[in-house]
């Protein structure tokens, strides 16, 4: 018996699973800004007294968090130092020396400011050269007088990263061996154990960030597990990284850097997950819950796995599932420019005060409002009923601050403040994919959170795709996602050497040194060797370029010739499919050797269908006027979905709910109930 716990923007979802009898249930509880481990707390209470189980049943919690995304995004982690060698102080500040993308059209935009200011960079006299020999010894007056500095300045953490310490880290580990004996209060964060591999800026970066969250992660993750002990007693408590994979909460207190994004990527394995039950290779996951629409794309079964990302404009180096965040979700907010034109987000309700619906004092039009007043939405059911949705406050909002102003109706407003956030959410799906050299029309949309499937068939009718699914568990699938991840530890080793230069030897070493790593470390945390499966990858790239893509290899006793032959011919392969362009003559470079080390977790048995005396008339809970903006209102009717038998066909307009989401299914679209009730929907023109 597991439970997983997704803390967003709005709302903490979880969901728990039990192996015993293949029950999956949920429940949702209003996220708790202040002291977000509340939040957790209280939805533990409610899907504990669902299952009516207690919690020393439960083998395991799985939490994925938004503290370490949230902290990046308001400035608000710990004061940190770096410590760095000398003449490399300013690499955070020059970094590539390139503006945002954004800034070709806009000549205010900026890369954002250093985590670190210039005054807490300091510098010691030491040198490691490219070959990881030492060029010049570390004068270690130089790093007591840097830790002395930071530690009289009041700093909470300090990463130390000097020059080609991914190949030899010894003046690293002196540095973090003085931090700990001079200022043993202080967290410190080790380039050569954050991100050990080359490019000074990314990997300063990824260290800076990684300190920069470290007390904050530490601070709510002990807070987090004082109070599960002092209420439950012992608990087993795993975090979800961006990688995919879990860890214990343990290692997520070290490497903090790797939780942000984490309940997203829940939800991107959750994709993929459904995406193998349905036989379904190529998806396009969509997350809109409260704040955030996350869009996370599955080739051949796989989420998109980057080494290299950036979040909220500061490069990191550490493996993340490739995921696009924008600001539209169901708080999202409406606005007027200076023009006359309708904006939403990127700023949302939140939580608290929520949407104007919510009744809490929330006076801005939302998105949650839009569909409300459009009829998508049942003010008696939202959350099972469990919130009241007060309509009158939704179209009060939006007559004032949209409809009046541009000379609209209400439900002409409200239409409008659909069609743009649609088109928001358009826009960056074809960030992730067509810019990549997808096309989306081969995939299908896995729309999840509480409001996706409010939206995914009208987006789908806009991008050319015909096939929508939308999961069981919608509105809580980053939760389950959580319980269907691996544990997962990655390691990395810099070769930096043309093919044809490779010393096998070497070569063999490290990939031996790595899997050691992994294979103890998943032992230490309980995966017997069964369970354990370690995959090798390597980073390859053209000479000359400035990026590499990563390519699997085979896992071999000793790697050689036609192993290296046949890892450049996927480059080659890839490459021509991502760039359209590839040249087998030219030279490649083999920059770092990866290892992924997976602890296999139970696989979860989907339940079929629900109760086989059920029918679709049985389903039926009414009908109800809709807003479409090419038709106005039509009658469409409404659905309970947990009544809802397999097999069953309906076509729209109708509207499917349930207790933690609703699906709308506009004219001229088709529905199939599957055998694990996911909603699968052929998309039709529209009309």
């Amino acid at each position: 018996m597991r439970i997983g716990i997704d803390v967003g923007g709005t709302f903490t979802d979880l969901v728990l699973v039990d192996d015993t009898n293949g029950r999956t249930l949920y429940a949702k509880a209003s996220t708790t800004p202040g002291a977000l481990w509340e939040g957790v707390m209280e939805g533990l209470e409610k899907i504990l007294s669902l299952a009516k189980v207690s919690m020393e049943q439960v083998d395991y919690i799985v939490h994925g968090t938004t503290i370490g995304t949230n902290a990046i995004i308001e400035h608000k982690g710990a004061k940190t130092g770096l410590i760095t060698t000398k003449g490399f102080a300013d690499v955070l500040e020059i970094g590539r020396i390139q503006r945002p993308n954004n800034g070709l059209y806009d000549f205010w935009v900026d890369n954002p400011l250093p985590l670190v200011p210039r005054y807490l960079r300091l510098e010691v006299e030491e040198r490691i050269d490219a070959q990881g020999q030492i060029y010049r010894p570390l004068i270690e007056e130089d790093a007591v007088k840097a830790i002395l500095a930071l530690k009289n300045e009041g700093v909470e953490a300090i990463a130390v990263s000097t020059l080609f310490s991914f190949l030899n880290p010894v003046h690293e580990q002196r540095i973090g061996a003085l931090c700990n004996e001079l200022f043993p209060e202080a967290y410190v964060s080790l380039s050569s154990e954050i991100a050990p591999e080359f490019r000074e800026f990314e990997r300063t970066s990824t260290t800076v960030m990684n300190a920069y969250l470290q007390p904050i992660m530490n601070r709510y993750i002990s807070t987090l597990r004082s109070k599960l002990q002092e209420k439950y007693g012992e608990v087993d408590l795993r975090i979800m990284q961006a990688s995919g994979g879990t860890v214990t909460a343990d290692a997520a207190e070290k490497l903090a850097i790797a939780t942000v994004n984490s309940g997203p990527a829940g939800g991107a394995i959750a994709g993929a997950f459904i995406g193998n039950l349905t036989e379904t290779q190529k998806i396009i996951n969509v997350d809109m819950g409260g704040t955030s629409f996350d869009i996370s794309l599955i080739d051949n079964g796989v989420p998109k796995i980057s080494s290299e990302t950036k979040f909220e404009g500061y490069p990191v180096k550490i493996p993340i599932i490739a995921i696009d965040a924008i600001g539209a979700g169901g708080g999202s907010i409406a606005w007027l420019d200076r023009g006359g034109v309708i904006n939403v987000g990127p700023h949302s309700a939140g939580a608290n005060p929520g949407p104007a619906c919510y009744g809490r004092g929330g006076l801005k039009p939302t998105v949650t409002d839009a569909n409300l007043v459009l009829g998508r939405l049942n003010p008696d059911y939202f959350l099972g009923g469990e919130i009241k949705l007060d309509t009158a406050k939704a179209l009060q909002a939006i007559e004032e601050h949209l409809a009046v102003p541009l000379g609209l109706s209400v439900e002409q407003a409200a239409a409008g403040l659909i069609k743009i956030v649609n088109a928001n959410m358009a826009k960056g799906i074809g960030v992730n994919s067509v810019e990549k050299g997808y096309d989306v029309r081969e995939f299908a949309l896995v729309a999840y959170g509480g409001a996706g499937a409010l939206h995914v068939v009208e987006l789908a009718q806009g991008l050319g795709i015909k096939k929508v699914i939308i999961p069981e568990l919608a509105g809580n699938l980053s939760a389950f996602g959580l319980l269907v991840a691996d544990a997962r530890h990655d390691y990395v080793r810099t070769v930096a050497k043309e093919l044809s230069d490779v010393d096998y030897s070497v070569l063999n070493d490290f990939y031996r040194e790595m899997e050691g790593k992994g294979i103890k470390q998943l032992t230490d945390e309980g995966f017997s060797k069964e369970y354990q499966e370690l995959s090798w990858s390597m980073d390859l790239r053209y000479q000359g370029q400035s990026y590499e893509l990563n390519v699997p290899v085979e896992r071999r006793e000793n790697i050689g010739t036609e192993d290296l032959q046949a890892a450049a011919q996927s480059f080659h392969e890839l490459h021509k499919r991502l760039y359209a362009f590839s040249d087998p003559a030219e030279k490649v470079q083999l920059m770092n050797l990866r290892v992924a080390a997976l602890g296999k977790t139970p696989p979860i048995q989907m339940k079929g269908s629900n109760d086989e005396a059920a029918t679709l008339e049985g389903a039926l809970k009414g009908e109800r006027p809709v807003y479409f903006a090419q038709s106005g209102f039509v009658s469409a009717k409404v659905y309970e979905r947990s009544r809802l038998p397999q097999g069953s066909i309906m076509y729209g307009p109708a509207v499917i709910e349930e207790k933690i989401s609703a699906t709308v299914l506009p004219p001229n679209n088709m529905l199939k109930v599957d055998q694990w009730q996911n909603l699968v929907i052929t998309v039709g023109e529209g009309i």
